[in-house]
């Protein structure tokens, strides 16, 4: 199989092993020097006439070629810009741009990278507009997916909305990225080591749909982003490309499956987490992808710890025997605030911590122990590797170097498990009856 974007962006899709016909959904996606110059034709190509031009003030200097080249055109547009306070995710501020909306436009064109991607996709979706994303930063894998991950209610959601319907990617742009989103870049690709372990295991134990070819596809694309990592340093473009690439292809595989989970596993819950705490108790808060580089290190030390075990089927049982909701649901409002309710209310639909499905779940690991541990050997890297490949870019290996304190790392990862009804590490952990014991053991 071709690996390639250009071959991912196949309209008609194609039929697949897995039983799904998988669909990249985006149309085009440019990644060179001077893409701003194709901005005014793929306007036209996606039936604009006039734009609604979505930033802020940090991403419309950083993006001013690509808008110059708009206004050049002679392209009709109505801009609306947020202003320089750091920009969040949440239901602020989607109204915001929802009641700015010029709806004589008929097409969107996000210059921004996370946060600004992320309205504009919802923006599009609810006004049925077509939807370009002009890139600014090679730091999070967005781009071409189909989700939007806000704040709703406090709580970190994936919302479904549009894909973009272009890509546009200006390695002049990028390369002139903060050092820190470039960095992010990698931290968020480097996600894709225990995303990918932690979809095969969830099939294994609650029989999750899985499929081989997209986790394939995210393999290549972190494999060559990890080669050419340390050029980042010098902002090689060549590397920067690597890392682009890669956050396109893994949100393209998102499409393909249908699902978050050949992009995201139990690493990017620990960056939720911080982000909910940011958003209620103004506790610090780094990008996206920089909090999701250190707690890759932190998911390598949680599955060395489970590979170190022989199940215990008493133990594991008495552990939930011992277990109270009621208790727990007093830490999760402790640590989260309103967060915590969106976290409780969805056990009263997942009841991961009904006793009889546990059982079941550990009957299932107990006899599969060989294969779950067979799949983390042949996934994941030594925690060695990847903190000398952080290191080498300069980005953090420690949420404290974000100023995440010891106590609030030792909190988010008990609270992981509650994040997204998502079969991760920490659940696996608290099935065989671990979890305080891993906490207390790697943290």
């Amino acid at each position: 199989m071709d690996y390639s974007i250009s071959s991912m962006l196949k309209n008609d899709g194609f039929e697949c092993a897995c039983g799904k016909r998988h669909f990249a959904q985006v149309s085009d996606v440019i990644i060179e020097s001077g893409a701003v110059k194709q901005l005014p034709g793929l306007i036209k190509k996606h039936g604009g006439s006039k734009a609604f031009v979505l930033a802020d003030e940090n991403t419309l200097k950083a993006g001013k070629s690509a808008f110059d080249k708009l206004k050049d055109a002679g392209i009709a547009h109505t801009l609306f810009t947020f202003g320089a306070e750091p920009l969040e995710p949440d239901e602020r501020a989607v109204g915001s741009a929802v009641m700015h909306y010029d709806y004589s436009c008929d097409i969107i064109v996000g210059i921004g990278s996370g946060v600004i991607n992320d309205i504009g996709k919802i923006l599009a979706a609810m006004t049925g507009n077509n939807y370009i994303i002009v890139a600014t930063a090679p730091s999070m894998d967005g781009y071409a997916s189909a989700t939007s991950s806000m704040a709703r209610d406090g709580l970190k959601v994936s919302l479904a909305s549009k894909c973009p319907d272009a890509v546009l990617a200006d390695l002049d742009i990028l390369c002139r990225a903060p050092m820190r989103m470039l960095q992010a870049g990698v931290g968020d690709m480097i996600a894709k080591y225990i995303s990918i372990c932690e979809w095969r295991i969830a099939q294994i134990i609650v029989g999750e749909y899985y499929c081989e070819t997209v986790a394939t596809i995210v393999r290549k694309a972190l494999e060559k982003c990890v080669k050419s990592a340390p050029g980042l340093v010098n902002r090689d473009p060549d590397a920067v490309r690597a890392v682009m690439e890669g956050m396109v292809i893994s949100g393209i595989a998102a499409n393909y499956a249908g699902v978050s989970r050949p992009a995201s596993g139990v690493e990017h819950y620990f960056s939720h987490v911080w982000d909910m705490r940011g958003l209620e108790f103004g506790t610090p808060v780094d990008l996206h992808g920089i909090q999701c580089g250190a707690a890759v290190l932190l998911s390598l030390k949680a599955y060395e710890y489970v590979r170190s075990l022989t199940p215990d089927r008493e133990k594991a049982l008495s552990c939930v025997r011992g277990f109270s909701f009621d208790s727990y649901c007093g830490f999760l409002r402790e640590n989260m605030g309103a967060g915590a309710q969106a976290m409780i209310d969805g056990e009263y639909k997942e009841h991961k911590y009904d006793a009889s499905k546990h059982q079941k779940r550990l009957d299932i690991i107990i006899n599969s122990w060989d294969k779950i541990c067979a799949v983390i050997d042949e996934e994941l890297p030594p925690y060695e590797q990847v903190l000398d490949l952080l290191r080498s870019i300069g980005a953090p290996t420690s949420p404290t170097e974000f100023n995440i304190t010891k106590e609030e790392i030792k909190n988010a990862f008990i609270i992981t498990k509650d994040i997204r009804d998502k079969y991760v590490v920490t659940r696996l952990l608290w099935d065989l009856g671990e979890l305080e014991n891993a906490q207390k053991t790697i943290i």
